[in-house]
């Protein structure tokens, strides 16, 4: 097939990248407009195979977007481009509405008109994966999972784009049969994660010896996928998957912020020896204001992608944090 990845220098893009031209025989198009989420070098591995191409493109530039579909002639569409980090989107979320919104409205009706001008096999097979976060549901009380049934409910700017892009994906699969299938996935973590999220941040910090700052109390829950599982996941679910449906993808990794970090103090101790200088990383732990509109509790159930196309995460957290901490000691620069 000839794939497309919008957003495929990011942090879970590039792990798909690499994952399609090391795992299958595919061509892959990343089309990506480079903002400071991006990270070329987590291409290097695969920047010189000759199945692997590269667009420096925004996709709310639609005569752009256009003249890559008809150049191209995709068989199958990742949409992964999207601003995502929470506090960007409180402190500036028109951003978040640009991309998030407006993109992927464009990139769906660039789409929808290749499809549409296809030939009958062309259309037959092509498909849209549309991926998305569990944060669209908003927040979950001390009990339940969210399921692909779940209503909703954002609380910030960021999780309010992202709901607003499922709707518009879903809207035009009903109204024009785009073949598309949408996932909502759970917190990602591991290699090449930029350092403005949870876990790279405190690895970076804990190794520096700075502060581990913790929103709030540090008890808010999410359920932790690592990075690798999910694009396996998304490749499972695009080429088995169902049109028209929505697939949960989470790592059945339930930890509070607060447990979060402090195994991460306690695996950078061991590496790097801080005990023996009598003190832990655990010291550097402070508490500060809690973000607006902070959910409590994310949990995903994933039993749908497990009964229908067998599939369920490799990586128990422990296991997947350890092999995160030693990539980011191995990886300094």
């Amino acid at each position: 097939m000839n794939i497309i990845v919008t957003g495929g220098s990011g942090f879970i893009g590039s792990e798909l990248v690499r994952y399609l031209i090391k795992k299958t025989p595919h061509n892959v198009l990343n089309i990506d407009k480079l903002t400071y989420a991006a990270n070329l070098k987590a291409l290097d591995s695969v920047s010189s195979s000759r199945r692997y191409h590269f667009k420096k493109v925004d996709i709310v530039e639609r005569d752009k977007v256009a003249e890559i579909f008809s150049s191209y002639q995709p068989d199958l569409i990742f949409h992964l481009a999207a601003e995502s980090h929470v506090d960007r989107s409180i402190s500036g979320p028109l951003e978040f509405i640009n991309t998030n919104i407006v993109g992927t409205c464009i990139l769906l009706d660039v789409a929808h008109e290749y499809w549409s001008n296809s030939t009958d096999l062309k259309r037959s097979s092509f498909r849209f994966l549309h991926i998305s976060t569990d944060e669209v549901f908003g927040s979950l009380g001390e009990k339940g999972f969210f399921t692909e049934q779940s209503h909703y409910d954002p609380s910030s700017p960021y999780s309010a784009s992202k709901a607003a892009s499922d709707h518009l994906v879903r809207a035009w699969h009903r109204t024009y049969g785009l073949p598309v299938t949408i996932t909502n996935c759970s917190n990602n973590y591991g290699p090449y994660q930029n350092p403005e999220k949870l876990i790279p941040l405190m690895i970076i910090n804990a190794i520096k010896g700075s502060s581990l700052p913790i929103y709030g109390d540090g008890l808010q829950v999410r359920d932790w996928l690592h990075v690798e599982d999910h694009v396996d996941a998304l490749y499972k679910i695009a080429t088995c998957g169902k049109i028209g449906e929505t697939y949960n993808i989470g790592g059945n990794n339930e930890k509070t912020n607060l447990e979060v970090v402090e195994l991460i103090c306690d695996l950078v101790d061991r590496k790097l020896d801080f005990p023996s200088k009598g003190k832990s990383s655990r010291e550097l732990i402070s508490f500060v204001a809690d973000r607006l509109g902070h959910d409590v509790r994310y949990a995903i159930d994933a039993s749908k992608l497990k009964s229908q196309l067998n599939w369920e995460p490799n990586k128990t957290f422990e296991d997947g944090l350890a092999q995160t901490v030693n990539w980011y000691l191995e990886n300094l620069e």
